[in-house]
């Protein structure tokens, strides 16, 4: 009995040596591809930790992405189209729509009227570029604009959409993209965590916001986003109980961290490595967070850059001035979702106050961003996951009209991070219903994002389960002709 235990104990140790061997040997492999200077000592801080070298010298350092979530109508926003409302309620050409699949709100609409935007458009800046009337504050910075008129996607549904734009699949489980650029890149400030997500919701449809949009999927926990919520405890559970001192919070760390090295040592299990260091994380955030999220010490003129609603927690204007301040303090990635875009019917009422809700916020950040000298290394996105139908869904009346899912094309904005400012990239048929000049898919714009940090999207891999794996998965191409 006692030699079989023994030979089962030697059997299990050559399996976990081998295993581990291998496991280290892939991870040197990998960490060189990724990280080319890792082995001439210059891919280690202080506390040990890997530090993500760029692919190439990068033109933008962090990502604030203004999410805009159910998917805002070009038509009433960018996409300026004086034929709609010349054709109003004509029928849509069965040429145009083709044999494109339809949504089920309206696949069984026998007849598709056409419906111009209630509003006016104007031409602002050097650019010349047509925004509507419900942005009056984004029209002034229009020349810090690159205006993609020609975004298009495969999903034709809020949830994948929403995922693919996120995490590169129409499923889930996979890494959002602020957990690949964490990956790719390291941390700035060790206090604060690389991806943070703000949510926020206007007065239209919300469409569901969830946690597998902000999910480290198969890469370490320490890369999933960190949601910050409004009220006393911006991240749940990071205060200490009652009674306990920060010295009694400091000694527990080290006890349990000698436990889980144990367990280390025995396991070999990567997440506990990166339990221990999620747990230095929340102790360090403890003091960072608190700092960061107070708005108290803004000064009047920003207060009124970002409008009154900036001091009121959980609103679109506090989150682009929270999203300021977390990104100059060395936050990768700040993922803001404001809901509410999603307007099948009551489009004008609606699309107006979510406008009026995000209009002065997204251009005080652009701004704000600009005269700090910040706006150059920090990439703005602004936009949501499809667009919205040329053809009325339901019912067209004069004072009423809603539109469908359009994933054909769709309008976004970008500013900062290297991007050619006072551009307008992409163009759409007369109707706006199909891309005629410059289309970019999902992944191409995926893949510029990541060229503007200093990453080659076709290297950022992750082997999983046999697989290598990418934010792009097998396709996309950066768009040089919008990079400045």
């Amino acid at each position: 009995m006692e030699k079989e235990i023994l030979e089962h104990g030697l059997h299990f140790n050559r399996r976990r040596f081998l295993s581990r061997l291998s496991l280290g040997l892939g991870s040197a492999a990998l960490g060189s591809l990724l990280i080319p200077d890792l082995f001439s000592g210059n891919g280690m801080d202080e506390d040990g930790l890997t530090v993500g070298i760029p692919h190439f010298a990068p033109k933008a350092k962090r990502v604030i992405y203004l999410f805009q979530n159910g998917a805002p109508s070009q038509q009433e926003l960018f996409d300026y189209k004086p034929k709609l409302r010349e054709m109003m309620g004509q029928e849509l050409p069965p040429s145009v729509r083709g044999t494109q699949r339809l949504t089920g709100m309206t696949a069984n609409q026998k007849e598709f009227p056409m419906v111009g935007s209630f509003v006016d458009f104007k031409q602002y800046g050097q650019s010349r570029a047509w925004v509507s009337d419900l942005f009056p504050y984004t029209a002034k910075i229009v020349d810090d604009l690159c205006i993609v008129k020609s975004m298009f996607t495969e999903a034709i549904n809020h949830d994948p959409a929403l995922t693919f734009l996120q995490t590169g699949s129409q499923q889930g489980n996979r890494p959002s993209m602020g957990s690949w650029l964490s990956y790719g890149l390291g941390n700035e400030n060790k206090n604060l965590p690389n991806f943070t997500v703000l949510l926020s919701r206007g007065i239209g449809n919300g469409q569901g916001v969830y946690s597998k949009l902000w999910s480290n999927g198969f890469l370490d926990s320490v890369h999933q986003g960190v949601q910050f919520s409004k009220g006393e405890d911006p991240v749940l559970y990071l205060r200490d109980p009652e009674g306990m001192s920060r010295q009694d919070r400091r000694d527990m760390l080290d006890n349990l961290a000698q436990l889980n090295d144990l367990s280390y040592q025995e396991f070999g299990d990567p997440e506990i490595a990166a339990k221990v260091k999620q747990y230095e994380m929340a102790y360090r955030m403890q003091t960072a967070v608190p700092e960061v999220m107070d708005l108290s010490k803004e000064p009047d003129d920003i207060i009124k850059l970002y409008g009154p609603d900036c001091l009121v927690p959980g609103t679109f204007a506090a989150n682009c001035l929270l999203a300021r301040k977390l990104s100059e303090n060395g936050v990768r990635f700040v993922q803001l979702y404001h809901q509410g875009w999603d307007q099948h019917g009551n489009l004008p009422f609606e699309i107006a106050k979510q406008a009026k809700d995000v209009d002065q916020a997204s251009a005080a950040l652009v701004t704000d961003l600009k005269q700090r000298g910040l706006l150059d290394e920090t990439l703005v996105i602004w936009g949501g996951e499809f667009g919205r139908t040329s053809y009325t869904q339901g019912k067209l009346t004069k004072e009423n009209y809603g539109r469908d899912h359009h994933p054909r094309c769709f309008t976004i904005w970008m500013a900062g991070g290297g991007i050619k400012p006072g551009m307008v990239y992409g163009e759409t048929d007369d109707v706006g219903y199909n891309i005629i000049k410059d289309p970019v898919h999902v992944h191409d714009f995926q893949a510029t994002i990541l060229n503007q940090l200093g990453l080659n999207h076709e290297k950022l891999i992750f082997k999983h389960q046999g697989r290598r794996y990418r934010l792009t998965d097998v396709s996309g191409k950066v768009i040089h002709d919008i990079l400045a």
